[in-house]
């Protein structure tokens, strides 16, 4: 809506001073008698209430101000302003459908001539409706939506030039102050609501609120209206209304009108007005309760064949359900959840909810019925074929069990190709945001205790998918990122997306080079075939990865592995210790564990994977006692045999072999190489298996 300019609220003052002599005029009318108006029709003053329609179908009533007033300065196109605010009420007849309306308006001549009743509200007629003769502007409070007239509602206010095709039009109602949403009027509700109406220079203001509300500051209705050629010199002023064969009783309460004082409207009294609100029915007599009683007795005869129906129609459905669905689907189907949860549990996929963006896509955080918090994550293949073994893969591992996996709540298909995932939610995030990206001063940053347990947490992971279930399953990318950690600063390993299974005794089939360089063991590059080993191989690394506070492949450093191995050679191993909390003083860490911690990791990671052990060794070392039958050799205390094997010269000679020629930098395998670049300078294999900078990297492995 446009505003009022405020030139034309300076100039007010200078209009009133230039014409109040000639066309001045003030009246306030609260409650009327038979001479305050002229009447015409059906119009009556009754209880110094104006009616001007009763329940007489097809009737008109009008009600004018007994002398003309002077609206047009003479000799000019000029509108002189006015303000006028009155208070109405449509009082509907019990059992009778209410209508048609109520007008405010400008008309140069007394009486009824030439206006019908019902949709031409005591206006005018089928044939002089729009034309410019008319000579009439008029303030509409319609309550019938007539296509003839192109009226927007059955419930709206409109401004009329000599037609009831209105030039601007609103829904009846008032904007509350305070910026609160547009609050609704039913104008035939038998309320009593006041009209505010202001005009000066060409500009209209129309606003309207319950009676005895104060007057909202946004009007109803705010535009320019050129007044000039539909106003003669003097006009009546007055309402007008009609019926037609839906009736209601149109009222007049208070009426107050002046072209020099715009506040004249105060005067009126808005309050302890007469009501014309028809009673409530008894709720046992109202049409509602009646139609809900019969509706429930029918549908009480009919419940049971209805219940066959559907059971019927709903056998079908699920048949033709299973026939479209794949096989995998069908064997799956106890994890799938329905895409209208996750899409509530996300908010639409808001960007507020992520929390994470891998390699296959985002990463949501979501709610889900009963408040329970989960990690989403939305999968997209353009193979569908590959897509199918992926989610089966998924779809099996959701029956790991393990408090130290990352739980498959359930997955979705919303189209083909594209796939959602749902995984328990890890509150503080993955361990290599906590190793990498912590603050030492806000205490974020984990302790060698912590960072102990953590990797003994997942060392009981992966001994549990090498050997805890019914088949043998290869996580095949063992990294920090993919270690993440609970409300309780457990840790948990996710991301199977690259896992396979086989059963135990059987070699994995695969000789596809997937993980992330860095944590790939050496064989992995000769032959492409994972194992146990070339997990414990990753394991190995993440060990030393997390001890030292270091990446596997660092630009500009040598690799992790062998720069740990320098130093223990050179007897300075502790000096591979994070020296973030080397110079904590108070971190409480045991440098004889730290140290063996360490040979651990160089074990694992050792090039030979004969040399390297079992995860079961490794969470062994990590109990400190056996609990399981062993060899002989084993039945002591597994962190002494772990030790021990690690002073074996032969254990060691082949890291000597290994890393004593030269190593591939960091930029040489970015080159040499189809890889991409994850978080934190790690790598991940993509295609090229043959690659020879990459074979180089573990040319002199045995």
């Amino acid at each position: 809506m446009k505003k009022q300019s405020s030139k034309s609220l300076f100039l007010l003052p200078f209009f009133f001073l230039c014409f109040h002599s000639i066309s001045a005029i003030d009246f306030v009318f609260n409650g009327f008698r038979s001479s305050s108006l002229s009447l015409y029709g059906n119009a009556t003053i009754e209880s110094r209430v104006l009616t001007l329609t009763n329940d007489s179908t097809f009737s008109i009533g009008r009600a004018l101000y007994p002398s003309k007033i002077i609206t047009r300065q003479r000799n000019s196109s000029y509108v002189l302003p006015f303000s006028t605010s009155f208070i109405f009420a449509m009082a509907p007849y019990d059992g009778l459908s209410p209508g048609h309306g109520i007008v405010f308006l400008f008309i140069p001549h007394t009486g009824i001539g030439g206006a019908t009743s019902s949709q031409h509200l005591g206006l005018f007629n089928g044939t002089n409706d729009g034309s410019p003769d008319n000579h009439v502007f008029g303030v509409e409070f319609d309550v019938f939506k007539n296509e003839e007239f192109e009226d927007i509602d059955d419930n709206h206010v409109g401004l009329d030039l000599n037609s009831l095709k209105s030039e601007v039009a609103h829904e009846a109602g008032y904007w509350p102050d305070g910026g609160k949403p547009f609050k609704r009027l039913v104008l035939n509700s038998g309320r009593n609501y006041q009209v505010w109406i202001d005009f000066a220079d060409s500009q209209i203001n129309v606003t309207m609120a319950p009676a005895g509300m104060k007057r909202p500051k946004q009007p109803l209705l705010n535009t320019k209206l050129n007044l000039s050629q539909v106003f003669v010199d003097e006009m009546y002023v007055g309402f007008t209304a009609a019926t037609g064969q839906l009736v209601e009783s149109h009222k007049i309460l208070a009426w107050s009108f002046s072209n020099s004082n715009f506040s004249l409207s105060e005067a009126l009294i808005t309050t302890n007005l007469p009501s014309f609100v028809l009673p409530k029915d008894p709720i046992y007599k109202s049409k509602g309760f009646i139609a809900g009683i019969t509706l429930g007795l029918f549908f009480v005869l009919v419940l049971a064949s209805v219940i066959s129906v559907l059971l019927i129609k709903r056998n079908r459905r699920k048949r033709r359900e299973r026939e479209e669905m794949e096989d995998w689907e069908l064997e799956y189907w106890p994890h799938r959840i329905p895409y209208q949860e996750i899409d509530a549990a996300t908010k639409g996929f808001s960007d507020e909810n992520v929390i994470g963006i891998g390699g296959n896509g985002k990463v949501y955080k979501g709610v889900i019925e009963g408040g329970t918090e989960v990690a989403v994550k939305r999968i997209s293949h353009q193979n569908s074929e590959g897509m199918r073994e992926f989610l089966s893969e998924i779809s099996s591992l959701g029956r790991l069990k393990h408090r130290n996996l990352v739980g498959l709540r359930g997955w979705c298909k919303k189209e083909k190709g594209t796939f959602i995932l749902l995984y328990d939610y890890m509150e503080n995030g993955s361990l290599d945001k906590r190793i990498f990206d912590c603050d030492e001063k806000k205490n974020t940053m984990l302790n060698c205790e912590e960072r102990i347990r953590i990797l003994k947490d997942v060392a009981s992971a992966l001994f549990y998918l090498h050997e805890g279930w019914e088949v043998k399953v290869l996580h095949r990318d063992i990294k920090a990122s993919n270690v993440l950690l609970d409300k309780d600063m457990n840790a948990r390993l996710g991301d199977f997306g690259l896992a396979r299974m086989h059963y135990h005794g059987e070699a994995a089939a695969t000789t596809r080079v997937v993980g992330t360089v860095g944590y790939l063991a050496p064989e992995l590059m000769r032959n492409g075939r994972a194992s146990t080993q070339t997990d414990v191989f990753s394991y190995g690394v993440l060990i030393l990865e997390v001890i030292c506070g270091r990446r596997p492949i660092d630009e500009g450093k040598p690799p992790l592995v062998e720069w740990v191995w320098e130093l223990m050679k050179r007897g300075d191993l502790m000096n591979a210790f994070d020296e973030r909390l080397r110079r904590d003083k108070d971190g409480g860490f045991d440098e004889e564990q730290v140290e063996k911690v360490m040979q651990l990791g160089l074990l694992c990671a050792h090039p030979d994977p004969n040399a390297r052990p079992t995860m079961r060794q490794v969470v062994k070392f990590f109990q400190g006692r056996s609990e399981i039958d062993e060899p002989a050799e084993e039945n002591e205390n597994m962190e002494t045999y772990l030790l021990a094997k690690m002073k074996v010269p032969d254990v060691w000679s082949s890291y000597s072999q290994s890393y004593g020629s030269h190593h591939p930098t960091f930029d040489e395998i970015k080159e040499g190489s189809d890889l991409s670049l994850e978080n934190g300078g790690n790598v991940v294999v993509k295609v090229n298996q043959s690659n020879e900078v990459l074979n180089r990297v573990f040319k002199s492995c045995p």
